[in-house]
């Protein structure tokens, strides 16, 4: 057990995590040169297209150091602000973490984030200033910004290169000596962690585990705490590029348990695993529950595939525990799922696996927040779909999730940024000037307001320089209204939004202009109208294709002409009356890229 260290890389997106990863795992000899390519740890088509880590991955590492023999579990973990939720997982099975610069970025917003997490966790730090290769590398600049930060001697940021491999033996050494071995009793009864699970469809539900106290053996009799149910351990073993089965596993080894488990909902992120003879006292603390920021109802196109959605939801949400659905039904889709995400990027990418690994085509809504709706008689209605609200009479007050934003960028881009935040309904709390030319914004707004695209005009506005960071603080009052789209009168649930009353009339034009250009033409005109109420507030029509059936009159009598163009009329406003419009899923998504 004391020659066991667990730790886990932390880092703001594209500081060389997954880099660094893959040298320490050469170094270690964990894989061969024929198993090696770049971003090892990273499995998934979208990670590596995208160059982003998406899930926390764990492996088990042994190295020799001064003639003993070490166990090293490392957890490499995502840096994008919407995968935060996967950094709180990893940290809460580790002993220490690595806080891994850019030494030509310096710190970021994130990099903040995942810190303080790691120390309310009591974990280790060790800092790693990682790109010293570069030519534009400042590591003196960087250095003065991880001293404030942590409060570290200069003497302990290991200055590395994981691209060149340089620094790596430092880092190695560095984790054995000042990372503690696991604390726990061996004999104690058995208290696990899950952290993480997939779904095998030939051996059912793997379940990650990290052992806090006891022992555990092949066949023992097990218990999950939260849901009670027992299970015989057919296959326990540890994390190696692929799993390797063990006997026995104590305190503070990292691995995985099989025991057959078909039902999803059986196992819980979180959740401690026990004896089913010699159970513990009480489950393991400290593990936070996930927040939803954004909601998205999710259908599929074919109304055939809904079972198979649910199912595919299932599994998705056994590998990415930050990810919750309800049904609910729409009159212009059918039946889907109204889903959770931490935020725009989680929801693109939750799109993407469900095409790429179940093969399923669905049509996703526009993304909102959870609102708060006060009627006249007291009650309190939590709505996360627009149309879920209450009559406009029935209702006292509403009120939106405001956050903390928290913006680290270069003193040049301070006055756009301002700008875009006071736009955004936002209110400039702090400026702090971190070093001469690094400045960190705090801003007070409301949630809504960054679902759609504040981090993309963020990063343009700062040419790419700007972090963001943000946490949840209360709900507060606001003036929203339904904004509704209506498509020859008919009202499109699915394109309804709940908007801050001074935007709803500019982005009600927008909307309407953008469906005019999507929206296929038909026999007859499709009125495109935004509606707040029963007032409309912007109006665009598709014109009809028309066929000339005058062309067949030369000449003769007006009379003849008005008769077959009146015949024509009639027979448009009879199409109009059973014809109906069909609503690409371009036009859902178009609601994101408005200006």
């Amino acid at each position: 057990m004391d020659n066991i260290r667990n730790f886990c890389i932390i880092a703001h997106i594209d500081h060389g995590k997954s880099t660094l990863a893959d040298r320490l795992l050469e170094k270690t000899n964990t894989i061969g040169v024929r198993e090696f390519q770049e971003q090892v740890l990273d499995d998934m088509d979208l990670e590596r297209e995208r160059g982003i880590t998406i899930k926390s991955h764990a492996i088990q590492m042994e190295y020799s150091h001064e003639d003993e023999k070490y166990i090293l579990n490392l957890i490499d973990t995502p840096g994008h602000v919407d995968f935060s939720y996967e950094v709180s997982r990893s940290i809460a099975a580790c002993e220490g973490a690595l806080l891994v610069v850019d030494a030509t970025q310096g710190i970021q917003a994130q990099t903040i984030s995942n810190l303080y997490k790691a120390l309310d966790h009591n974990l280790e730090i060790i800092p790693v200033l990682n790109k010293m290769d570069m030519a534009s590398a400042m590591p003196e600049d960087v250095k003065d910004q991880i001293v404030d930060l942590t409060g570290c001697d200069r003497e302990e940021i290991i200055e590395a290169s994981a691209k060149t491999g340089a620094g790596i033996e430092k880092i190695l050494s560095e984790i054995i000596r000042r990372i503690p071995p696991p604390a726990g009793d061996p004999d104690a009864p058995l208290q696990a962690l899950i952290f993480d699970s997939i779904f095998n469809s030939f051996r059912g539900i793997i379940a990650y585990f990290r052992i806090i106290n006891g022992t555990v053996s092949t066949g023992d009799h097990v218990m999950f705490f939260s849901t009670g149910h027992e299970y015989d351990a057919d296959e326990i073993g540890v994390l190696k590029l692929k799993q390797v089965p063990r006997e026995r596993m104590s305190v503070g080894d990292v691995g995985y348990i099989i025991s057959g488990i078909k039902d999803s909902s059986e196992v819980k992120v979180g959740d401690t695993i026990t004896h089913v003879k010699n159970p513990c006292q009480s489950a393991i603390s400290g593990f936070e529950d996930v927040k939803p920021m954004v909601f998205a109802g999710i259908y599929p196109v074919d109304a055939d595939e809904y079972e198979n959605l649910r199912s595919s939801i299932e599994k998705l949400q056994l590998n990415d525990a930050s990810l919750s659905f309800v049904p609910e039904s729409s009159a212009a889709l059918g039946f889907g799922f109204r889903c959770g995400f931490l935020g725009l990027l989680h929801m693109e990418i939750v799109q993407e696996r469900l095409d790429r690994e179940f093969g399923l085509d669905v049509i996703t809504t526009v993304p909102n927040v959870s609102f708060k709706v006060y009627t006249a008689k007291g009650e309190e209605i939590d709505v996360h779909n627009p149309s879920g609200l209450p009559p406009v009479n029935h209702i006292d007050r509403i009120e939106e999730p405001y956050i903390i934003a928290q913006v680290i960028t270069k003193s040049d881009y301070v006055g756009p940024i301002m700008n875009l935040g006071i736009d955004k309904r936002g209110i400039l709390k702090n400026q702090i000037y971190l070093t001469k030319d690094r400045v960190e914004l705090t801003f007070e707004m409301p949630l809504s307001e960054i679902v759609f695209d504040f981090y993309d005009k963020l990063k343009s506005i700062s040419k790419g320089y700007a972090s963001f960071d943000y946490y949840y603080t209360a709900y507060r009052k606001a003036d929203l209204v339904r904004l509704d789209i209506l498509l020859n009168g008919e009202m499109v649930d699915a394109l309804s939004t709940l908007i801050y009353r001074g935007n709803a009339y500019d982005f009600g034009r927008k909307m309407c202009i953008k469906l005019k250009e999507l929206i296929p033409r038909q026999q007859f005109d499709i009125a495109i109208q935004a509606a707040i109420g029963a007032k409309i507030i912007s109006r665009e029509t598709v014109k009809a294709v028309r066929k000339d059936v005058t062309a067949k009159c030369y000449g003769g009598d007006i009379t003849r002409k008005r008769k077959l163009l009146e015949k024509q009329k009639k027979g448009k406003k009879r199409m109009r009356q059973v014809g109906n419009v069909e609503v690409p899923q371009q036009a859902f998504l178009a609601v994101l890229k408005l200006d």
